[in-house]
């Protein structure tokens, strides 16, 4: 869609900068392809990121730095029973060869990795040996190119020539999910999908769009903050930069400059100094070309690059790859001691959602701020991954992550050669805080070691906007706010601070999951895991023992708190694990209970103090208590027995799912099966997760065990309790996935460039071990695999590389489907349909009346959201109907078959697997694994509490504050560099301003105020509804700022005229933007210059600005009007998206404009 504008320019004012208006009125549709001319343009890219380990190749971490001398001698020392030809020490030349390093890239000849490795791990200098990793990332141009869009976006398969489309494959290990398009998410509502939206006004500047003019006009732009882009490199001269202080290649190439243009778009957001603006003009850029033209890179170069970076007092890192391998420990490590040495990181969440659970690392990690993405409608981008973490499962619970969120789609950056371009995903929303950071950092730099990681994260959070209707996981704390976000550094007193601040399990939908199920009597323990952020400084520890406080008159006493917590606070961060039970007295009881927990954070004394730094911390909690519900709607949730990615290699559920090899979404009830949860929840089920070994529940508390997708093993104590527990009414729910050695084989990892295999460690799931367990009743999966279309009475079923049942007892009943033989297609090419196929069992165990029952599936994939086709939910429900009534369903009567199911064979665990290494189960020692001793049952040390007579606030929820903190605090001024007249009328106290809005229905809103605190924003005082009725056709704006004082000038009579007449309209290709029940235009249909007829709405801008001061007079006026004419539209095209826009993007009209 193009756009004609007609201007006539009546009188020029140097104060208003046109180029900035001008950038506003070119509106467009953002429905259609905008193709621009010369070098600003918008690019189509594919974006993979991969992972693989390199053969023979290792690295070897020291625990402390060393010089290659001494790093020689001590790997010597450990490898000195082998032969010196059979190891070497591979080169590294790059700038950081020359100083100390804590780290060598070491070479084994195959025949000595076996035992030289655990000769490395013993030596006392050698803190870790782990498999050198090859990053491999693709940005390749779609050009047009037709896209295989999802159904659920079929609505905008019209547009396909004029789409982002991002294929993310999450970056250092191996994860490969292909991620929905970032296309869509740029015409995503919250509601109902609005094929065009006519007027919708896209400002160009991600910089205004966050207000950094603000910063910039009182003289903040980034001078003296060093900041680090880790990418693809930059050219020596590109013309957008004023500040490349040092360019630095860690790669294997000759070159220092980007050859594809991803890294220059980066840097451009955080720093460029024209046309696409960045956040901080002024900043030192330090550029590491950590990526070469080949779009490889390794760990052993990020590394090397990391430690340059803390040579040189980096403060700020930018790293917008990421992956799911929160256990590649010398990378990891690394970041920790980033951070340690007071480099401020930011990264991106990961381009991985909607699905929950797919957090990238080190945007994961406490003390890295990690960045999820939103459009330009304030929404969750599609693609913006979402928390929890999984780096405590499955005994414990995720963190929240994202930190904060902020633009990630279609935004404005540097392009190669100059010009802008738009990209799209979190690795775009990383640099966009990476730069507000940096310009913040510019304006409080004189605080020094105030400012830090912690501090910086603890500002960007307390200060963001939480965006309403979006739970924590999703957005963190919210929307970032530059202009708050100061005001809380200026002032800022180095604290430690909670992520999340308060616990209000009653607060929906912000505190999904917590709110969505209420706590009851004998229930396992909600736990909350807390982010301790500490401002004070690197290390801490908590105090004493954190208190419990019940509210007497709230009935805090009807609740029991564990809390669990980091011995040491490094770096800058820690947890506070908080374990909410109910108490006995509670069981027959329902409502609100309250109550606070308090601690105390301590921190050494920084240089030139005596006394620690302390910090106390009080985190209110509120929960909804209910009567214990009864036995049948209870579920008990196995996650004990789920493993996943990292630390071995399990493979993915659905064959088919090529770009996914791994299952790394932690598979719990609040991540991969989050669906499947709410939808048991909304039939009035309360699940429970169980974290623990089947030992250690009370099976006379739940109706059924609900076993999906395992993959550990299974103690002989479990086999022998479930078989007792059964037999005393608990019934169990098997819901298995495909197991064939021979298929294991197949789907093997085989880098070519690196002739390195990787096999999986179990199938889908572990049917040995399911097997093993489901014994005692002779029942078994078999090593068949199994996929297809089917149907199940009037519902569409889909069964994803299943398996099926090996035997099964006479009397049970047995479904069987005619499916396609996966595993032979797989093997050998071919699929052969296969009839009878028995994939679902229902059996009594006993004909005692309180004895339980067994219900087997070979398929979890319809319950899992990571890659489902079609749901199962409605077959769920009905087991979960049989296996806690009894009552069998009269469809699977219908269909119960007669076959018999008594295998003699049964599928074997494949023969040197290594699962020992993963398993909780399993143990290696001396020959064959066997299992591990039983481990203790967890035990849980309640707090004693400390009741207050008091109340707490019915909502927690506020706008939280960092202490001596004021966000609302009069914003200083203080001239830039930019120029300015000086003592403006407006900065006076004495200054009065008066506004004046009128509609042509007659409406007429005054408005006045005072001046005092500078006031920057005009506010509009109606409601977008309000503009929305049709019978507004014209809006006028008049806002007049009078002195009522003598204001000395210091120079003669200044005065400044313009007026200004815009009329503007939009040519829409009349076969993609005709009139329809949606956007309904009754405009005229012309044949301008383009083959196609256009629709062409008008709207007619009629701007003036008047300035008059007089020196020693009483007398100085401002005068700003603004007219909005609707000359040719239908009603629907309304006002407010002309007025948002134009406000939100062009705040200070000459720095005049002081309403708030």
């Amino acid at each position: 869609m193009c756009f004609k504008v007609r201007l006539r320019n009546l009188y020029g004012c140097r104060q208003l900068y046109l180029s900035h208006f001008l950038s506003w009125i070119i509106i467009f549709c953002t429905i259609s392809c905008v193709s621009l001319t010369g070098q600003n343009h918008t690019d189509h890219f594919l974006v993979d990121f991969s992972s693989e380990i390199v053969d023979n190749e290792y690295i070897v971490s020291f625990k402390e730095f060393y010089n290659y001398d001494a790093r020689l001698k001590y790997i010597k020392a450990a490898l000195r029973a082998y032969d010196p030809s059979s190891w070497q020490i591979l080169p590294r030349n790059n700038p950081a060869s020359s100083y100390p390093s804590d780290f060598e890239v070491l070479q084994l000849q195959k025949d000595i990795i076996e035992k030289g490795i655990p000769a490395l791990r013993k030596h006392h200098s050698i803190k870790h040996v782990t498999p050198q990793r090859k990053v491999t990332r693709t940005l390749a141009s779609l050009d047009g190119k037709p896209i295989a869009w999802d159904d659920e976006d079929n609505e905008i398969k019209s547009h396909q020539n004029c789409q982002f489309f991002q294929k993310w494959y999450s970056s250092r290990p191996f994860s490969k999910r292909s991620s929905l398009s970032l296309g869509s998410t740029f015409w995503e509502t919250a509601g109902k999908f609005v094929r065009r939206r006519l007027m919708r006004a896209l400002p160009r500047q991600i910089t205004s769009i966050l207000q950094a003019d603000v910063l910039w006009n009182i003289g903040i732009r980034g001078a003296g903050v060093k900041v680090a882009v880790f990418d693809t490199g930059l050219v020596k001269n590109h013309p957008h930069f004023k500040k490349i202080k040092e360019r630095t290649n860690w790669t294997n190439e000759k070159t220092l400059d980007d050859g594809l243009g991803h890294g220059t778009f980066v840097a451009g957001v955080i720093a460029s100094n024209r046309e696409c603006m960045g956040f901080a003009p002024d900043s030192e850029l330090h550029i590491y070309r950590v990526f070469t033209n080949n779009q490889v890179s390794y760990t052993s170069w990020f590394l090397d690059a990391f430690n340059y970076a803390i040579l040189k007092k980096i403060n700020v890192l930018n790293l917008s790859i990421g992956g799911p391998d929160f256990m590649d420990h010398p990378f990891v490590d690394k970041v920790w001691e980033l951070t340690a040495n007071n480099v401020i990181m930011v990264s991106a969440i990961g381009n991985d959602g909607p699905l929950y659970g797919t957090l990238n690392n080190p945007a994961d990690q406490m003390d890295v701020i990690g960045v999820g993405g939103i459009n330009f409608e304030d929404q969750i981008a599609r693609f913006s991954s979402r928390g929890m973490t999984t780096w405590e499962l499955p005994a414990g619970y995720g963190r929240v992550k994202p930190d904060i969120v902020t633009y990630g789609s279609a935004v404005r950056g540097s392009s190669i050669k100059g010009g802008c371009r738009s990209l799209s995903g979190t690795s775009v929303a990383s640099p966009v805080v990476a730069g507000a950071v940096t310009l913040l950092m510019s304006g409080v730099i004189h605080l020094g070691g105030a400012i830090n990681p912690a501090s910086m994260k603890q500002a960007l959070m307390a200060s963001a906007r939480r965006l309403p209707g979006v739970p924590i996981f999703e957005q963190g704390w919210g929307k970032l706010d530059l202009v708050r976000a100061f005001q809380a550094l200026r002032s800022y007193r180095p604290q430690a601070t909670l992520s999340p601040s308060y616990l209000d399990l009653t607060e929906c939908p912000y505190m999904w999951p917590y709110c969505s199920q209420p706590l009851y009597y004998g229930g396992l323990p909600t736990i909350v895991n807390v982010t301790i952020l500490n401002g004070m400084g690197v290390s801490g520890k908590i105090v004493n023992k954190p208190q419990w406080h019940p509210y007497t008159p709230q009935y805090g006493h009807h609740l029991e708190v564990a809390l669990s917590y980091s011995d040491i606070l490094w770096p800058w961060s820690g947890y506070i694990a908080v374990h909410i039970s109910v108490s006995s007295l509670a069981a027959n009881w329902e409502g609100i209970a309250q109550g606070h927990i308090s601690f105390t954070v301590e921190s050494p004394p920084e240089e030139g103090e005596t006394e620690v730094r302390r910090s106390h911390v009080k985190l209110p909690l509120k929960v909804k208590i209910i009567p214990t519900p009864p036995r049948s709607k209870r579920i008990l949730w196995d996650q004990y027995h789920n493993l996943r990615y990292p630390p071995g290699y399990f493979p993915r559920d659905n064959l088919r799912m090529k770009n996914d090899p791994l299952d790394w979404n932690g598979d719990h009830i609040h991540t991969n099966f989050k669906d499947m949860y709410q939808h048991l929840r909304s039939n009035g089920y309360y699940v429970e997760v169980l974290g623990s070994p089947f030992t250690c529940f009370d099976a006379q508390q739940y109706g059924a065990l609900l076993l999906v997708d395992s993959e550990e093993e299974f103690f002989p104590e479990e086999v022998s309790k479930l078989i007792k527990d059964i037999d005393s009414g608990l019934s169990l729910i098997v819901f298995a996935d495909w197991y064939n050695v021979s298929v294991m084989k197949k789907v093997k990892f085989y880098d070519e460039n690196t002739r390195q295999w990787w096999m999986p460690d179990t199938g889908g799931a572990n049917i040995p071990a399911l097997n093993d367990l489901l014994s005692p009743w002779e029942m078994a999966f078999s090593d068949e695999v199994y996929e297809g279309d089917f149907t199940l009475g009037n519902h569409e079923m889909y069964y994803a590389s299943g398996t099926s049942l090996a035997r099964f007892p006479a009397n049970g009943l047995v479904v069987t489907q005619s499916l396609n033989n996966q595993g032979m297609e797989v093997l050998k090419g071919q699929a052969d349909k296969i009839d009878k196929v028995p994939i679902l069992g229902l059996h009594q165990t006993s004909h005692h009346p309180s004895a339980g029952r067994i219900v087997v599936y070979g398929d979890s994939n319809c319950l899992d959201t990571a890659h489902m086709q079609k749901d199962c939910f409605w077959l769920l429900d009905a087991l979960l109907q049989y296996a806690t009534t009894k009552h069998v369903p009269p469809l699977f009567e219908e269909l119960k078959s007669e076959i018999v199911l008594d295998a003699k064979e049964l599928p074997q665990r494949m023969e040197g697997n290594h699962l020992y290494r993963y398993s909780k189960v399993l143990e290696h020692h001396l020959g064959t694994p066997h299992t591990r001793p039983l481990p203790a049952c967890p035990r849980l040390s309640w707090v004693r509490p400390q009741p207050l007579n008091k109340s707490g606030p019915s909502t927690l929820y506020k706008a939280q504050k960092l202490l001596s903190v004021n966000l609302d605090a009069p914003f200083p001024f203080r001239p830039g560099p930019e120029p300015q007249l000086p003592k403006q009328p407006w900065d006076s106290p004495q200054t009065v301003v008066s506004e004046s809005w009128q509609l042509s229905d007659g409406t007429h809103i005054m408005k006045k105020c005072h001046s005092v605190n500078r006031c920057r924003k005009i506010a509009f005082p109606l409601s977008a509804d309000f503009l929305k009725m049709p019978d507004i056709t014209e809006i006028r704006c008049n806002i007049e700022v009078h002195e009522q004082a003598p204001h000395d000038v210091g120079f003669d009579e200044n005065y400044f005229d313009y007026a200004n007449d815009f009329e503007f309209g939009s040519q829409f290709d009349y076969e993609d933007a005709s009139c329809s029940s949606e956007s309904d235009f009754p405009c005229e249909v012309s044949d301008g210059s383009f083959q196609n007829p256009f629709l062409k709405p008008y709207l007619d801008l009629d701007f003036e600005y008047k300035f008059s001061r007089h020196t020693g007079h009483h007398h100085v006026e401002v005068h700003f009007q603004m007219i909005v004419e609707n000359e040719k539209c239908c009603p629907k095209i309304t006002f407010m998206d002309v007025i948002d826009s134009y406000l939100s993007v062009y705040r200070n009209v000459c720095d005049a404009i002081v309403v708030e």
